[in-house]
């Protein structure tokens, strides 16, 4: 699959947690470095995501802010 995105980080999941419609999943994109992304249940089986398998988070937003302490 190729897609237009450019914002991809690789990760493994640590954790696939479903709630009634609404999952969490926990990538490892390095580290002690974790992204977690809400998708639907559906998209879930859809995608046969799974601990241990390795994927990509895509973030598509229209800004990004940083901050400093």
């Amino acid at each position: 699959m190729k897609i237009s995105a450019r914002n991809q980080i690789k990760g493994k999941i640590l954790e696939v947690k479903k709630g009634a419609t609404t999952a969490h999943i926990r990538l490892e994109i390095g580290p002690n470095q974790v992204i977690t992304s809400s998708i639907t249940n559906e998209a879930v089986d859809e995608l046969g995501l799974k601990t241990g398998m390795t994927a990509f988070a895509v973030i598509k937003a229209s800004e990004v802010m940083i901050a400093v302490d």
